[in-house]
């Protein structure tokens, strides 16, 4: 039973949901001026959640064809057999439907009708048309995954703020440099498929030259809230040490001969760099009220 479970569980891409998850709270956070209830938060939460499960499992179905072709993910549980497609479908739907009336019903219609556009975007704009159309689609797709910081702020404001959309800017210019390093990682397992990826359409020089121009967006845009004096000095001094070390993957890639190993640490940082962001900006937010 719980091997069964485990595999229904990997279809929602737990530690990217995980991820979107604690985004979401810094814009629930950011946008509170008072204390957020707790139903309010478990509504949201669980909403985000179960919508992004359902996109996630979309995805997996969608791309289960060229998951087997990729030692990386030749083992999902649809790409290996191991759950039958038509159970995916009715797990995505299900989750779907209940995390769309979560938001709707329990947290507001603003939200519940962005996730739900964040999760179409998703698996549908991305998966099924950008990712094979073209060697921007993780650039021009991202803006999907970018969304939970903004779905957390109208959860608690109800209103399409500049702050919320300026937390989106910030994850629409950390992804493309994130998911090319992990590109030129697995470099020989793309070019065993038909998806047009940057790093097969235009080369390798050219994709660590993007990561290092990607890198540098990142770290102007993550100086904005403080610029704007959205966050305080805690939370400057904090993402500056961020950015350095950002930076310091992407130039050590740029200039590598051997790239693949140092290609997986710039990745795994570039991971380590969102989520320290977004908990710093947390905390600093904390210390400024308190």
């Amino acid at each position: 039973m719980a091997h069964f479970l485990r595999n229904y569980l990997i279809l929602c891409k737990p530690r990217v949901v995980l991820l979107m998850l604690l985004t979401a709270w810094a814009g629930m956070y950011l946008a509170a001026l008072q204390p957020i209830p707790a139903w309010l938060w478990m509504n949201a939460t669980l909403g985000i959640a179960l919508m992004s499960g359902s996109a996630a499992t979309l995805n997996h179905i969608i791309d289960h064809g060229v998951d087997a072709l990729m030692d990386r993910t030749k083992h999902r549980p649809l790409a290996s057999g191991k759950i039958p497609l038509r159970s995916a479908w009715i797990f995505a739907s299900i989750q779907g439907v209940i995390g769309f009336l979560l938001l709707y019903f329990g947290v507001n219609s603003l939200t519940a009708i962005l996730t739900l556009l964040a999760a179409i975007g998703y698996a549908g704009v991305y998966s099924i048309y950008l990712k094979r159309a073209t060697s921007q689609n993780i650039v021009i797709g991202g803006l999907a995954g970018a969304m939970p910081p903004l779905l957390g702020w109208t959860a608690v404001s109800g209103q399409l703020d500049p702050e919320g959309w300026l937390l989106v800017l910030i994850i629409f210019s950390w992804t493309p440099a994130h998911f090319w390093a992990l590109c030129l990682h697995r470099y020989n397992d793309y070019k065993q498929t038909s998806i047009p990826m940057l790093p097969i359409t235009h080369g390798i020089p050219f994709t660590k030259l993007n990561i290092v121009l990607y890198s540098l967006l990142t770290v102007a845009c993550s100086l904005l809230p403080f610029a704007i004096g959205m966050s305080g000095s805690f939370y400057f001094i904090g993402v500056l040490l961020l950015d350095i070390g950002l930076m310091a993957y992407a130039l050590k890639l740029q200039f590598a001969v051997e790239d693949n190993q140092i290609a997986l640490k710039t990745f795994h940082y570039s991971l380590i760099y969102l989520t320290g962001l977004f908990l710093i900006i947390l905390l600093d937010h904390h210390l400024l009220i308190t």
